[in-house]
């Protein structure tokens, strides 16, 4: 069963002549893939009926992470982002809220083991830089600790792995909440049980590249879903959201 049906209209976030992002939700595949071909909402497809015409994918967000998603409009469009993205000449920056307290500031330097279904391939070598932003400790029993401790972290991906930021997290032991196959369980559950939050707690909030047909460089923020603002509020976290300039209003459409 879905937890997400998305029957309103996703929310552009960008559009000029050449491409269009939206602002994807928590629950959303981008395209059908082989292990979800029984899955019948993907990004890819609801965008290109909401918008009426063809749309080429320029990177990938896992299903339960939400935030800035690029299409190209046409192949000729596509294939300057491809390689921009594949050579790391993109800039991203993520938002996770995670177990524990995390350093004020490091960068994660460990190759990504594959995924089961893809064991016959090498580790990638993969790189995470993140800083610390804020803290909290609830009144809430977590195992055997009396109390639990989280952290909201800014995170800067060097490099663009399949799961990079999730595992990144779990290798040194801070695992992202809401994260069902990298993450801590009991975490997970109490965020369930206690704060009524289902979600993974990974946004990507900013996307900057250079545009191949200008040269300028054109940013893209994401505002983060509802749920995630609620539990920076409840947290005390807002005003250092504010001060990120990371609770955007979405940016207008720029002219076609």
């Amino acid at each position: 069963m879905h937890l997400y049906r998305f029957i309103l209209e996703l929310e552009l976030i960008y559009e000029d002549a050449h491409f269009v992002a939206i602002n994807k939700p928590n629950g959303l595949l981008v395209h059908r893939t082989r292990i979800a071909e029984e899955k019948k909402e993907f990004a890819l497809q609801l965008l290109r009926d909401q918008l009426g015409y063809r749309l080429y994918p320029l990177h990938r967000l896992d299903r339960g992470t939400s935030g800035v998603l690029l299409f190209a409009k046409s192949p000729e469009s596509a294939a300057p982002l491809v390689k921009a993205f594949e050579e790391q000449q993109t800039d991203k920056t993520y938002y996770a809220i995670v177990r524990g307290y995390a350093p004020e500031g490091a960068t994660i330097d460990n190759p990504i083991r594959p995924d089961k279904d893809h064991k016959n391939k090498a580790p990638q070598d993969a790189v995470t830089h993140y800083t610390r932003l804020a803290t909290v400790e609830l009144p809430i029993p977590v195992g055997r600790y009396a109390t639990s401790r989280f952290s909201l972290v800014k995170v800067k991906p060097e490099t663009g792995r399949m799961h990079q930021i999730r595992k990144h997290f779990a290798h040194i032991r801070h695992y992202i909440i809401g994260d069902k196959r990298h993450g801590d369980w009991r975490q997970n559950l109490m965020f369930l049980e206690q704060l009524q939050s289902p979600c993974l707690l990974l946004h990507a909030a900013e996307l900057a590249f250079k545009h191949p047909d200008t040269g300028a460089t054109v940013t893209i923020k994401a505002q983060m879903p509802a749920n995630m603002i609620r539990l920076c509020q409840q947290f005390g976290w807002t005003q250092v959201l504010e001060q990120q300039d990371h609770l955007p209003q979405p940016i207008p459409l720029l002219p076609l």
